[in-house]
């Protein structure tokens, strides 16, 4: 009998193979493939091929473990539907190193499934009210938001809703933006629920991934905390998803397989059947959009857990407080830190640059260190000792023949989190000082970093935009952003969104044990419209005011973006192929093709990078067309074209 086999490669439909077992949708299988042999699965559609005469393998064994389920091959083939991907890369991502896994001894799984002592969180009254709310109408697919102010516990309400389906028999799946720093959710978890989460990211080892993905397929694991890639595991039952921080751009992944696990995490649950709940203070514009469609349920919790309030916002201004030479901290923001520190608070620089300058260039020779791989400067990192290229990873000493005199000399400008940590170091020489960038807190002492910033052992912090994540520091009562002149530049279609919800996020840091917190904004523009928007507590007046002016403008939510991403070693022929491309398109399709036009950042990797960009209506079947022009299209082998659906940044 023929079955079509899907295996986990670049192709876009399964392989016809015969064997004289019965099997069903979803089984894996074993099936030679080229000179090897590799593991498949049944799909649910043949390949479609003009030519009747071709030799048909046979099926080398059936794996057994229990079926890939229906709803999750009908889940993979719509990923590939909507994201111009190849079915059997979808499948790949489902698959661990290209296997299914056998189940381990039960004794593997009990980790996940000892039940310790649990602590009663008491829910305030608004918080009840919310949950109710969120278990509305929760027995089938729906979209629910649950907005709330920072330190709301909005994780709590969403624990209840979780609780609700495990009692009920159903597995659970929490998706996070960063996976990596989250010891501090999975104590509150095991606080809560009184077991352990299993925790999928890239850093855990290959045997507890293989002791997890067995687990869910035969239902030995309950829970799961997960990166983006955690929405592709086999879950036997699951019951109920979480997107916590749904507006996070970590969730859309730009690097080989293109797609946005929020937007993805929703198709599964319409195929499950199952509710999935979006969390965030500040949602994205999509999901405000459809909100306001009423495509979405949602909910608010408007009132800080054991009400605690809001930091309170001051602008210092830097056209009277002058800012000395080499200097980035003004002189009044100095004495409001005194201030503070006087009290026992901690205090939060914010500079979202990480190394020590983002220029370094020779005032003889005006030459500026930039990478040979990518148009882009490098960056100089003290601590290091070092320039560094933050998209290729090119590293080079601080040295160099000058073009007018024997050695360079040099200037560094602009500033990163260890430029304003040697200024911080001057100013409050008796504290105890600590960055928090990827830098520093992707190692395997972040850990202990964390726990001396929770017990109030660093009194003065200095971090990017990953502090604003979803951390709980009891001490931090005063924030000063020194950069938000900075941020609130640039051409970003979506700029101003973003900046919301990072400075909301941010602001939601302090303040959260009810202490008074203050956040201070150096700024020289007083007119600001980032900060009257950041220090606005209710973020739908932004937002109705953003989808106003994307919809007179014909833009995301109201019109659909696809970008073509071509690049090359050979910067003319990818010049042609994408003038070439770009002409094809135009005559075959009733969508505007914009460009071809040089990306942002022109050279990645020593490849050079052309975009053109499709604007098609909302409800175009875009995707189905453009698959089948693509895939007749043939580039030059030395020219690799990336579709990006939906793309959030255009660099």
């Amino acid at each position: 009998m023929k079955y079509p086999v899907l295996v986990p490669n670049i192709f876009n439909y399964p392989f016809t193979y015969e064997s004289e077992i019965k099997l069903q949708v979803g089984d894996y299988v074993k099936v030679p493939f080229g000179k090897s042999v590799i593991t498949g699965v049944i799909w649910n559609d043949f390949e479609k091929t003009k030519n009747k005469k071709f030799n048909i393998k046979k099926i080398l064994e059936k794996i057994n473990i229990k079926p890939l389920k229906n709803e999750t091959i009908n889940f993979l083939n719509l990923l590939s539907e909507y994201n111009l991907v190849p079915k059997g890369m979808c499948l790949k991502m489902h698959l661990l190193g290209g296997e299914a896994i056998h189940p381990f001894d039960k004794n593997e799984y009990d980790e996940y499934n000892l039940v310790n002592k649990k602590t009663d969180f008491k829910l305030s009254t608004e918080q009840k009210k919310i949950l109710k709310e969120v278990l509305i109408n929760s027995k089938d697919f729906r979209v629910h938001l649950l907005q709330g102010t920072t330190g709301s516990g909005k994780t709590i309400v969403y624990f209840g809703a979780i609780e609700d389906k495990l009692n009920q028999g159903f597995q659970a799946l929490i998706l996070l933006p960063e996976i990596g720093l989250t010891n501090e959710f999975e104590k509150k978890f095991k606080e809560y629920f009184g077991f352990n989460a299993a925790v999928w990211h890239s850093g855990i080892t290959q045997k507890r991934k293989k002791i997890i993905w067995s687990g869910l397929s035969e239902g030995k694991i309950k829970v799961v905390i997960g990166a983006r890639s955690s929405l592709f595991l086999p879950f036997k039952k699951l019951g109920v998803i979480i997107v916590d921080e749904e507006h996070d751009q970590s969730y859309k992944q730009d690097e080989g397989v293109n797609y946005n696990a929020r937007d993805m995490a929703i198709a599964r649950a319409s195929f499950e059947n199952i509710p999935i709940n979006l969390v965030t203070a500040v949602p994205s514009i999509e999901t405000y959009a459809n909100i306001k469609s009423n495509k979405y349920s949602f909910s608010r919790l408007i009132n800080r857990y054991k009400k605690a309030n809001l930091p309170s916002h001051q602008i210092i201004n830097l056209k009277k407080n002058k800012l000395s030479k080499q200097s980035w901290i003004s002189s009044d923001t100095v004495d409001k830190v005194k201030e503070h520190l006087k009290l026992g608070n901690q205090i939060l620089f914010f500079i979202n640059r990480r190394g020590f300058a983002p220029y370094v260039l020779c005032k003889n020779c005006l030459k500026v260190f930039s990478c040979p791989n990518c148009s882009i400067n490098l960056v100089y990192h003290k601590n290091k000792k070092n320039l560094l290229c933050h998209y290729c990873g090119f590293k080079s000493l601080l040295n160099r023949k000058c073009e007018k005199k024997k050695l360079c000399e040099f200037i560094f400008s602009g500033l990163g989190v260890e430029r304003v940590l040697d200024e911080a170091k001057l100013l409050f020489p008796n504290e105890k000082i600590s960055i928090f960038s990827s830098d520093t807190m992707n190692k395997a002492s972040s850990k202990k970093t964390l726990d001396k910033i929770i017990k109030g052992e660093i009194n003065i912090l200095i971090g990017t935009q990953l502090i604003s994540k979803g951390f709980h520091f009891p001490n931090l009562n005063c924030i000063v952003i020194l950069d938000i002149d900075l941020t609130s530049q640039g051409h970003d279609l979506r700029s101003a969104e973003k900046n919301l919800q990072l400075y909301h996020q941010l602001s939601g840091r302090a303040g959260r044990t009810g202490k008074p917190a203050t956040v201070y904004f150096q700024t020289y523009d007083l007119k600001s419209e980032v900060i009257n928007q950041m220090t606005n507590e209710d973020p739908f007046i932004f937002l109705n005011r953003e989808l106003e002016l994307r919809k007179k403008n014909n833009l995301p939510p109201f019109e659909r973006f696809i970008s073509l991403i071509l690049t090359s070693s050979n910067e003319k022929k990818l010049e042609k192929e994408s003038l070439n491309l770009k002409e094809y398109l135009s005559k075959l399709i009733n969508e505007k093709v914009l460009g071809p036009v040089e990306s942002p950042i022109y050279k990645i990797k020593k490849k050079y990078r052309q975009r053109i960009l499709i604007r098609a209506k909302k409800n175009s079947k875009i995707q189905k067309s453009l698959r089948v022009l693509l895939d007749k299209y043939k580039l030059p082998l030395e020219i690799k074209l990336t579709v990006d659906v939906d793309p959030i940044s255009f660099n």
